[in-house]
């Protein structure tokens, strides 16, 4: 369901000055990160650019988290690298725009609920490793530079970190840019600028359809790598939502952010552009500068494509140490500190997930492994939790002659076992009571196990009494049990 007037032009035009500024900081940002990723995945650096421009504009307008930015990313790029290295970056298009049609069918879905099975522990792990993504990428910028670099980065986090003592009403950030590229001007630095990262666009984006042969042969080659795609992209996607939800208090729609992903990639495609999704980097650097609505992720790729186009003589003398220093703030600023001291209380198999799903991150640089290595870690200590979901207690009667099992909690597919193991059929007793006042039958899998207990009681000559069955358990049990119940009336939802 899309929004109310009154509500998107609260999420249009409610913090103007805000939206605007911070959008300014994330379009420098984007630049060397849109060139770099353009590298990995093998194009020129225009396609990531372009990307970058296309899905941040596009996506403003159809996603469903406001202030949240997309554009090219490193988790798209690395999965290109085989496609357009065998195939060429006309298929690189393609996949693309499969890959947003793919995404649009995952909205359509409603896939967006999936996102409630990853735990917090794999969402610190995702942010912590993502931090440290984060800081490794600035390593070159680091190593093997001019001392001048390392003054200039001091000065940027300097400012950075302390201008909001003087004012908050300009994002330091852009502040911090402004002054490392006045000061290398001035004193004319031997250092990098954006115009060492590689050549830039002076065109607009033109529309073009990709130039592949409309076969079943093409699908075959294109479909493997745009389900990845859109895996990966949906997967960094609503993770980063969900990020953003916590850092501004506020709620997204996951399902439209889908969809909306979808057709981002595919007017990227259109434009000549790579493949992208949400970037947790900058939609950290847009809200920590004060961005809360759809304006500034508009600004932030408006405002690229005229850097591109219009200023870049501008952009080409930015010193690359002031976007190191802003990344190296959001990295700091991304890292949850906290789940360092949380590690000796939290519980074992809690550290364990966030441990291992930083870990993978880091050795594979691929986040989308990481999370899914954390989720099937989850779900493998939730198994071992599932026999104590449910419990079942006995007590003998007076004459010995009626065993009641006393069964509380939730009795599934995963917990249906230690059920039916608690009850002992081979008891030499006249008559056996379940009592399920507190329990829930969820499944077919429950109803299997209760069926195996009276079954096997009735054949050793006892009589079974099935007692307190809430309603919905009672027609599950009415629909799906094979023992006869004629045989026992005790059979009873009171």
């Amino acid at each position: 369901m899309l929004p109310s007037s009154t509500t998107s032009a609260r999420t249009w035009f409610s913090n103007l000055r805000g939206d605007t500024l911070s959008g300014i900081v994330v379009a420098l940002a984007l630049i060397p990160e849109a060139i770099g990723f353009s590298v990995i995945a093998g194009v020129d650096p225009k396609v990531g650019l372009y990307a970058s421009v296309v899905i941040a504009c596009t996506i403003a307008f159809a996603g469903g988290r406001p202030a949240m930015i997309s554009a090219a990313t490193a988790a798209t790029a690395v999965v290109m690298v085989d496609l357009v290295r065998e195939h060429g970056v006309q298929y690189l298009f393609a996949a693309t725009i499969l890959m947003g049609l793919l995404q649009i069918l995952a909205g359509l879905l409603k896939l967006g609920r999936l996102m409630r099975f990853v735990s917090q522990s794999v969402m610190t792990g995702f942010v912590n490793a993502l931090a440290i993504l984060i800081f490794l990428a600035q390593l070159p910028e680091l190593t093997h530079v001019p001392p001048a670099t390392y003054g200039l980065i001091a000065l940027g986090l300097a400012i950075i970190y302390g201008f909001p003592r003087i004012t908050r009403a300009v994002p330091s950030p852009l502040v911090a840019i402004i002054t490392l590229t006045l000061t290398t001007a001035i004193f004319h630095l031997d250092v990098r600028t954006v115009a060492h990262l590689g050549a830039l666009p002076s065109t607009l984006p033109s529309f073009a359809l990709p130039q592949v042969p409309l076969t079943f042969e093409t699908l075959r080659i294109l479909l493997p790598y745009a389900a990845t795609l859109a895996a990966v992209g949906l997967l960094e996607s609503l993770l980063t939502a969900q990020i953003v939800d916590d850092m501004t208090d506020t709620t997204s729609s996951k399902n439209r952010e889908c969809a909306g992903q979808g057709v981002a990639n595919i007017a990227s495609a259109l434009f000549g552009g790579m493949g992208g999704c949400a970037m947790i980097g900058q939609s950290v650097i847009n809200v920590s500068s004060g961005a809360r609505g759809r304006l500034s992720t508009l600004v932030a790729g408006s405002f690229l494509l005229v850097l591109l186009v219009a200023l870049q003589d501008l952009l080409a003398v930015v010193p690359v140490a002031a976007l190191t220093a802003v990344m190296i703030m959001v990295s700091l600023n991304t890292f949850s500190w906290r789940s360092i001291a949380a590690l000796r209380t939290n519980p074992l198999p809690s550290s364990a997930v966030m441990l291992a799903t930083v870990l993978v991150v880091v050795a594979t640089r691929d986040l989308a492994i990481g999370v899914l290595v954390g989720v099937l870690l989850s779900g493998v200590f939730f198994a071992g939790k599932v026999p104590r979901l449910n419990t079942v207690k006995s007590s003998l009667s007076p004459d010995g002659k009626t065993r009641t099992y006393r069964v509380a909690g939730q009795v599934f597919f995963a917990s249906a076992r230690t059920f039916a193991d608690a009850v002992d059929v081979l008891e030499p007793v006249e008559r056996i009571v379940i009592d399920v006042h507190a329990a829930h039958f969820w499944d077919i899998s429950a109803v299997a196990a209760l069926d195996r207990v009276v079954l096997k009681a009735r054949a050793r000559g006892r009589k079974v009494d099935v007692v307190g069955l809430n309603e919905a358990s009672a027609t599950l049990v009415e629909r799906h049990a094979m023992h006869d119940k004629t045989a026992s009336p005790a059979l009873s939802a009171h």
